[in-house]
């Protein structure tokens, strides 16, 4: 028998593609300011690490910028009113999480996403499997730092050593070793295979696509 009972999902990249929202919310605040605005192959390798570093990746001048404080809060008013427009989950994912909870596995999100956006991107897409996501607030450290994922873990009643984390990204690879937890790093989010082996991250555990997650579960003895 298999002693994993519990999933903990990174989101963006993982569960649902949000790459163009993101993007758009970027640009939105770059333009308000008179600053030049990013493609998608330039937000896509700055995301991963939370909404402030992400700005201080697309903001000239990063986090010294004199403005910086006031277009941080002008991108999250701005996403979490936007952040449903292009956003949606990869496919096969909804149908890989309801086999995941018919078998009778706890869920969770944790995303260095802003909670109240976690929370309705949960509330819309993932609802009726999960109840538990938890997203960047203040007076907890963000990923790759495992607060978020004990805080999961908690939520959820489980025992450390009966979880999974499951992410596209080497931030989450960190965060699965932060916390002592065994990855499976999905190849379909925001990073290629290649980014990941350059950063680290161990092949013996990537999967192509949803339909896999079981499977790969059900042999990590």
């Amino acid at each position: 028998m298999n002693k994993y009972t519990t999933i903990i999902f990174d989101l963006d990249g993982t569960l649902l593609d949000t790459l163009e929202d993101l993007k758009n919310a970027v640009n939105h605040v770059l333009a308000a300011h008179g600053y030049p605005i990013k493609t998608l192959e330039e937000i896509r390798k700055s995301v991963g690490n939370g909404t402030k570093v992400l700005l201080e990746k697309t903001v000239p001048g990063g986090s010294s910028n004199p403005d910086f404080n006031n277009i941080n809060e002008e991108y999250q008013k701005y996403y979490f009113e936007h952040c449903n427009e292009k956003t949606g989950p990869y496919k096969g994912v909804r149908e890989a999480m309801k086999q995941l909870k018919d078998k009778g596995y706890k869920m969770a999100i944790v995303s260095n996403k802003p909670d109240s956006a976690v929370k309705e991107l949960r509330d819309k897409y993932f609802g009726e499997y999960l109840n538990v996501a938890i997203g960047d607030k203040e007076g907890r450290r963000r990923k790759p730092y495992p607060d978020s994922v004990f805080a999961a873990i908690e939520e959820l009643g489980s025992d450390h050593d009966e979880c999974i984390y499951i992410g596209d990204s080497e931030v989450d690879f960190l965060t699965a070793e932060n916390s002592g937890l065994p990855c499976i790093s999905c190849l379909w989010g925001f990073r290629t295979q290649e980014e990941l082996i350059s950063n680290g991250v161990d092949p013996e555990n990537f999967i192509k696509s949803p339909d896999e997650i079981m499977s790969k579960i059900e042999k990590m003895i």
